[in-house]
């Protein structure tokens, strides 16, 4: 009776582990060995990949005929990316705040208009040529060259995120961090231990450790390791202060080179502009409205304008130096 029982038990059992092994071997000839295992999700290819998170991701993303694929938790439980959602903010807000990366809705929207109408200026887009260009002819290219000549090795992923890094900076608040050396090696070492390259190294540090806030295998650890202080989190805060405290500084000074009539033409130049006259922001958002309104009814929802619509926006084009001299004409 016993035996029968158990045999009774077991068959079940046996047709359900059968049924989620077909289903598994199915899933993973169609994913192509990227397939979540039941119950457990991703989790074992995860942890097994998490020191070459990005190249695992890369090489399963280039086998899906769509190159695109759903990661699941333990669980089951899947998520995707977009919107961000408010565990994406939850998890950056620390590092990236309410800023246009971390936001959705309305205020992403006010924040990409605001980013478009400066990116659409003339004069922004000279200052960005120029500061790539000089970038790359006066130090990326010189770098390449060298190590080519003397055959040494070189990490070209580091090269180009500190190449990106420099053009940013510059863009962003016009400040040189010299993360690629312009000069011979002595120089770039003697760099290392300026406040640019400390703030520099903190933001690589916050940056990728906001983003290690994902990968835990238990949602949501991250918080009770943020409430006590403890490692990772610990360092996290630290690296956020230090980038906080240069911005700060960054700002400080600006405001002092503005006073003194230094014409600056970065994205914070700009803002810090607008919020110190009112007058210039009133004109702009006339000036915008008066565009938008000569729309034909087709095109009234269109985002952005085209290059016939920002040459009527006079004011628009050349605000940035009428606004340190108080000049309310529309001077070319």
């Amino acid at each position: 009776a016993l035996a029968a029982f158990l045999q009774l038990l077991l068959l079940p059992l046996l047709s359900l582990a059968a049924v989620f092994l077909l289903h598994a071997r199915a899933s993973w000839r169609l994913h192509k060995g990227a397939a979540p295992y039941p119950l457990l999700g991703h989790l074992p290819q995860f942890l097994a990949n998490r020191h070459r998170i990005l190249d695992w991701v890369t090489e399963v993303l280039a086998r899906q005929p769509t190159c695109t694929l759903v990661f699941h938790r333990p669980g089951g439980v899947a998520f995707h990316n977009y919107p961000k959602g408010p565990r994406f903010a939850s998890a950056l807000h620390d590092f990236l705040g309410r800023g246009i990366l971390n936001v959705d809705g309305h205020a992403w929207r006010a924040q990409r208009k605001a980013a478009s109408y400066e990116f659409n200026t003339r004069s922004l887009r000279l200052f960005v040529a120029r500061t790539v260009h000089r970038e790359l002819h006066g130090r990326l290219l010189p770098l390449l060259r060298r190590a080519a000549g003397s055959g040494c090795r070189l990490d070209l992923q580091d090269t180009l995120e500190r190449y990106a890094f420099d053009n940013i900076c510059r863009v962003a608040f016009d400040h040189d961090p010299r993360q690629l050396p312009d000069g011979d090696a002595a120089e770039s070492a003697a760099t290392k231990s300026t406040a640019s390259s400390r703030f520099a190294d903190a933001f690589r540090d916050a940056a990728n450790l906001s983003a290690g806030r994902f990968r835990y295998a238990v949602p949501g650890l991250w918080k009770i390791k943020k409430a006590l202080n403890l490692g990772s989190e610990r360092r996290l805060r630290e690296s956020i202060a230090v980038v906080h405290g240069f911005a700060d500084g960054i700002i400080r000074s600006r405001r002092e080179e503005m006073r003194m009539g230094c014409e600056k033409h970065d994205l914070l130049s700009r803002f810090m502009l607008l919020s110190s006259r009112p007058d210039v922001e009133r004109r702009i958002r006339d000036e915008v409205a008066a565009v938008r309104a000569r729309r034909a009814i087709s095109d009234l929802n269109r985002p952005g304008f085209d290059l016939d619509e920002l040459r009527e926006m006079h004011y628009v084009c050349t605000r940035p130096s009428r606004s340190r001299c108080g000049c309310t004409r529309r001077c070319r």
